[in-house]
């Protein structure tokens, strides 16, 4: 059944129109992220319009970890400088910075990552299955499997969002777009951790970023 409030997520995620949103939910028995995509490929989706322009404005910015630990250069580009000065932008650029510091990807896509880098993991991935004992078409299987969790691991737009592991960075992005109404961009990121022979449990790292940053 399609209520309300899935109607209200669908259009805020999409920029779509209400009764183009309900629609979209009804073909797709209620599944929100089919419906996206339903959206998409008719056209009705304004972010997905907007994905395709030019971002030539932009900030840069900057977080620092407690104590100085970590810090995180990151640029995130957007259509106009107006939107580049408003909250929600500075606002969403600052939170993908805390999302570097907190999640350490390598890349902001998987198309950024090199060929013989995927190729390399592969192998990797390859042997470590079928030293598992699995048979070769049972391992090549596997490998597809673990090569997208290491997209998830390793590329910032797959990442889930620390705000919300429930869904990705990609899904906020998109939401962003929506919202702000202009396309928006995540350029490149460089993270710096300082000793890097200092080790801290990663399981309260996330935990620890978004406290600092609640101060």
């Amino acid at each position: 059944m399609v209520t309300a409030a899935m109607v209200k997520e669908l259009r805020e995620r999409t920029g779509a129109g209400m009764m183009d949103c309900k629609k979209a939910l009804e073909k797709t028995d209620g599944d929100i992220e089919k419906a996206i995509d339903l959206l998409r490929e008719k056209g009705l989706a304004a972010a997905a319009k907007k994905m395709g322009r030019i971002t030539a404005e932009g900030i840069v910015d900057s977080y620092i970890h407690m104590g100085g630990r970590i810090g995180v250069l990151i640029e995130v580009n957007c259509e106009t400088d107006f939107v580049a000065k408003t909250d929600n932008f500075k606002a969403f650029v600052k939170n993908m910075a805390m999302q570097v510091a907190a999640s350490k990807p390598l890349y902001v896509c998987r198309e950024e990552i090199p060929a013989d880098t995927i190729e390399k993991e592969r192998q990797i991935l390859t042997q470590q299955a079928l030293n598992e004992g699995k048979p070769e078409h049972i391992a090549s299987k596997m490998v597809e499997g673990r090569i997208e969790k290491y997209y998830k691991e390793v590329c910032l737009l797959e990442q889930p969002y620390i705000r919300d592991p429930e869904i990705s960075v990609q899904q906020v992005l998109t939401e962003t777009i929506a919202k702000i109404g202009e396309n928006i961009s995540i350029r490149r990121f460089t993270r710096y951790e300082m000793g890097e022979g200092l080790q801290k449990k990663e399981d309260n790292f996330a935990e620890e970023v978004m406290a600092q940053a609640n101060k």
